[in-house]
């Protein structure tokens, strides 16, 4: 059976590492030039589907299979920022610092004939509440460099958390079980 090349629409390493975990790797990577600045008053959920749609509509690859995703770190309707510089991430942490928040990754999956396909995956991470040196030990890791939210639960920023439900890839940038399924629909074989 032949199946249509696979782009990944993406610039985060993470995102390819998810998807070589399940054994698939992408023909290509091609990472979409699009603005990532939230919308007036847009609410987490309409922000990550608008931007995972306008990765995917970014790339140019007839005849192939568009893998595009989004993930945004939202506290109640806020949408926390990719940390780059150390006083947001400190903002973000501060923030999320004993409470609970919600992780949501949006996966669009365009197919060849122009049809889309999309999950929205939602996460609840809880965090401890933070002492002052962890908090400067994690600044000082600079893990938080580029991070929604301004941590990666994949790293050390693991130990914060005491309760996560839902699933853990999409905490990480990509929902494994979802995108799988999206591939699968598309008669994509996932190994």
């Amino acid at each position: 059976m032949t199946r249509a090349p696979l782009v990944l629409a993406s610039a985060s390493p993470r995102r390819l590492a998810l998807l070589g975990q399940i054994g698939i790797m992408p023909d290509r990577v091609i990472a979409p030039d699009i603005d990532e600045t939230p919308l007036p008053h847009e609410l987490p959920r309409a922000y990550a589907q608008r931007l995972a749609r306008a990765k995917a509509a970014a790339v140019d690859a007839p005849g192939c299979l568009v893998l595009a995703a989004d993930t945004a770190v939202a506290a109640g309707r806020r949408i926390l920022p990719k940390a780059e510089t150390a006083a947001e991430a400190r903002a973000c942490l501060t923030l999320l610092s004993g409470r609970r928040h919600n992780v949501l990754t949006a996966v669009a999956l365009r197919r060849p004939d122009g049809q889309q396909t999309e999950r929205l995956v939602t996460s609840v991470v809880a965090f401890a509440r933070l002492t002052a040196p962890q908090l400067e030990a994690y600044l000082a890791s600079g893990e938080w460099q580029g991070k929604a939210g301004g941590y990666a639960v994949q790293g050390r920023a693991a130990a914060f958390v005491r309760f996560l439900s839902g699933s853990h890839s999409n905490v990480v940038g990509l929902p494994l079980f979802e995108t799988a399924q999206l591939l699968r629909g598309c008669g994509w074989l996932v190994p």
